[in-house]
């Protein structure tokens, strides 16, 4: 997007080649920090200046254009000092939120806004771009998962030069076969069930394990093929109870140590059931947040395990792994890839290229033009990868798959 001098004196910055906007939006994960010291160190030595948005879409949104206020929680300026500090660390020092600008509920319009946009439902794209060309910046990169770049696509086609970066634990942007977090995620839920295994296996019995990945089911598939579960339950396939009661208790009893698992992703349905979610509050995106199927597996598999076990049920040990899985720091493929990522990105700024997203494809790191990531849905595809008579992923054909197995286009 264009710049001038004036709108850069507004922040104090002077930049031989222009301004780099970075923003960390949706949920957080390890792996964010990373990146953003790729971008950072990169852009400064190539003669740009960074800025940091802080709390996703929240802190452009909040932006007051005026050179007197205070504008130190909506972006800060990026120096080596502070993104090496930060870059080996979990989480986001910028800050996340789940902002959407163009359909902004009235209640959550900025105060200095509210008298121009008081519909019920409001856009603040206007105020969005505007917030941009008045901070100087030439080029943004938001760091995010299908919802936050969704609106790194509406920007885009509004004009604004954007190169977006995946990420997700949930590894379900498409276009790409992974997404920053997802690795440290499969890390952590393969070392919480393998600790969890010692009480299953002291007690005998069966152990639940709910984890995060809302609509797909790869959090639930890579760790199970891993071996950290004999089963696993995923939204892309609604499962007899029954069938994995029967399974689930075979497994236990061909166990030496009278124990199994099964992996439950947050999105699974019974057959003929629907989502089950923790509560009817929705956030920005219209995602109401799920949670309860591991409570409701638990429940089941006791009551109907006397079934398969000569008239005797087995009790349950049930967890959510919930933000255990992303919380810490990063994993090594969460630590080299947002370094590759990051690097991409200036990669292409530096050609004057735009309005694309990096990506991994089969094992090779590579960009997309950015509108793939609201042009289809990354799910699990069963016919390939899930076997439905064993609720378990398939063991064969492993011959010239993609590195993590199942890739971005199912």
């Amino acid at each position: 997007m264009e710049s001038n001098k004036k709108q850069k004196t507004m922040v104090n910055l002077k930049s031989t080649k222009g301004i780099i906007a970075i923003l960390t939006g949706g949920g957080d994960v390890p792996g964010l920090n990373p990146a953003i010291r790729a971008v950072t160190i990169r852009a400064n030595r190539e003669g740009y200046k960074v800025i940091g948005l802080r709390r996703g879409w929240a802190g452009i949104t909040e932006l007051i254009r005026d050179p007197k206020a205070d504008n130190s929680s909506n972006f800060q300026v990026l120096t080596d000092d502070i993104v090496n500090k930060a870059g080996r660390t979990g989480g986001t020092f910028l800050h996340t939120s789940r902002t959407r600008p163009s359909h902004m509920a009235k209640a959550n319009v900025p105060e200095h806004l509210q008298s121009t946009y008081n519909a019920e439902i409001n856009d603040l794209t206007p105020e969005i771009i505007k917030n941009l060309e008045w901070l100087g910046v030439d080029y943004l990169i938001p760091i995010g998962g299908d919802d936050t770049l969704s609106y790194g696509v509406h920007l885009y086609k509004k004009g604004v030069n954007v190169v977006a970066i995946p990420k997700t634990m949930d590894n379900d942007v498409p276009g790409t076969d992974y997404c920053i977090g997802f690795s440290t995620c499969v890390t952590r839920t393969i070392h919480m069930t393998n600790s969890l295994r010692t009480s299953a296996g002291s007690h005998e019995r069966l152990l639940v394990l709910e984890v995060f990945g809302r609509y797909a089911g790869f959090t639930a598939m890579l760790p199970t093929m891993a071996g950290a579960a004999n089963r696993c339950v995923i939204p892309e396939y609604e499962f007899d109870i029954e069938q994995l009661t029967k399974l689930m208790v075979e497994d236990r009893n061909n166990n030496p140590s009278k124990y199994s698992v099964v992996l439950v992703s947050e999105g699974a349905m019974f057959k003929g059931g629907e989502m089950i979610f923790a509560d009817s509050e929705k956030d920005a995106y219209g995602h109401a947040k799920l949670g309860g199927i591991g409570d409701m597996v638990s429940a089941k598999l006791k009551d109907l395990s006397g079934q398969f076990n000569k008239g005797k049920s087995i009790n349950v040990i049930n967890q959510k792994l919930g933000y255990m899985v992303r919380g810490g720091d990063p994993d090594a493929l969460d630590s080299i890839v947002p370094m590759a990522y990051g690097n991409l990105a200036l990669d292409l700024i530096l050609k004057g290229v735009h309005g694309r997203i990096v990506v991994l494809k089969n094992g090779r790191y590579d960009n997309l033009p950015i509108d793939v990531v609201t042009s289809s849905k990354k799910v699990v595809k069963v016919s390939d990868y899930y076997n439905v008579e064993r609720l378990r992923p398939f063991y064969h054909s492993f011959e010239m798959k993609p590195f993590l197995l199942m890739a971005s286009d199912n």
